[in-house]
């Protein structure tokens, strides 16, 4: 079959939306102070004339920042337009290695994603929905804005903010878990998540999606007893992670089925296969973030061991039955056929070509 060409290297591009005083700004904040060496561009969009959040984030961001005023995003601005902005901020030059988006609280976060999902620009990739929301006026703001719950159910992680301020916050919890579509779903108070259920807080040049292996490393071994270490009593800890590695190459249909049965709370997949005879020429990182997959060929480096190694991240997640599901999509005979990568070739988008997954309804 024919071999698709390398990507390059792509910057994932995060939406942040939520209604109005649901934390977006407290939360971009949060992670502009505790990258941990990341470098974070925005587009900050305020609706109105005088750009207040931009203001509150401007000082953390100097020329990593566009700032939209006066309008919502999604109807100010075409994805001609968009790309202007995620080019700019993509340039090698700024070093940037996540780009976030904050919408305004009056934003479509649906039509946000296809305009992402429509980019020509093969310098980003769509990072993932997060949707911030006031555990403490969760039910006013769904009885003044209904369509929270079709947002919900569009996200791929949801922060469950101000749960401290909440009477009743395990509720809010069960029904905000309740209206999403398998989102990851992370209590927080003052936007306070880990940055590393997001990106990579301490860049390296062999970086496995979220996380590198070094640093999921380290950050396992610093946890003490119950696995949480000196964020035991902190809300913004509660994610778990996978890694995964095995020389052994994987069967293209056997991953196949896990990555289309990913379980609800699963948030980030992220690193490289290697499928033996079925493409011994490439290894495919492959990179999804709630509902959205995508592969990308690439030659094996050379001289390395050819090792698959994934990250995977999520909320809630049985991390022993991921493992043991990863184990069973090992390939330990492999006999290669014309059909078998038919699969991920579905998920491999090559220059001009629209994706083939379908975008959000």
């Amino acid at each position: 079959m024919s071999q698709p060409s390398p990507q390059p290297q792509q910057i994932p591009v995060v939406v942040l939306a939520g209604f109005l005083g649901s934390g977006k700004t407290t939360l971009l904040n949060h992670l502009l102070h505790r990258s941990g060496g990341s470098r974070i561009g925005a587009i900050v969009n305020d609706f109105g004339a005088v750009e207040i959040d931009a203001m509150a984030v401007a000082g953390a961001l100097g020329d990593s920042t566009v700032s939209l005023g006066n309008g919502c995003l999604c109807c100010a601005v075409d994805a001609s337009e968009l790309d202007e902005y995620l080019e700019r901020l993509a340039a090698p030059s700024l070093g940037i290695d996540v780009i976030v988006i904050e919408a305004s609280g009056l934003a479509e976060p649906q039509e946000l994603v296809r305009m992402l999902l429509a980019s020509e620009d093969p310098g980003i990739v769509y990072g993932g929905l997060v949707e911030v929301v006031d555990a403490a006026e969760f039910d006013a703001t769904r009885s003044r804005h209904p369509e929270i719950d079709r947002h919900l159910a569009l996200a791929d992680l949801v922060v469950v903010n101000k749960l401290d301020r909440a009477v009743d916050g395990e509720r809010v919890l069960g029904l905000v878990r309740s209206l999403t579509d398998g989102a990851a779903v992370v209590p927080a108070t003052y936007g306070r998540i880990d940055p590393e259920f997001l990106f990579d807080c301490r860049p390296s040049e062999e970086r496995i999606g979220q996380l590198s292996f070094d640093d999921l490393h380290e950050h396992h071994e610093h946890r003490g007893p119950g696995g949480h270490g000196e964020h035991a009593g902190h809300l913004h800890a509660a994610y778990d992670s996978v890694s995964f590695v095995s020389p052994a190459p994987l069967d293209p249909r056997r991953l196949m089925a896990f990555l289309d049965s990913r379980p609800s709370g699963l948030y980030r997949i992220k690193g490289y296969v290697g499928f033996g005879p079925y493409d011994v020429r490439n290894r495919y990182a492959v990179h999804a973030v709630g509902r959205f997959l995508r592969f990308y060929p690439e030659p094996w480096p050379a001289g390395d061991e050819r090792l698959t190694q994934l990250v995977l991240i999520g909320s809630g997640i049985d991390t022993t039955a991921l493992g043991k599901e990863l184990e069973a999509c090992k390939d330990d005979a492999p006999q290669a056929d014309e059909h078998g990568m038919w699969g991920v070739l579905r998920y491999v988008r090559t220059g001009g070509e629209e994706p083939a997954e379908e975008p959000p309804a």
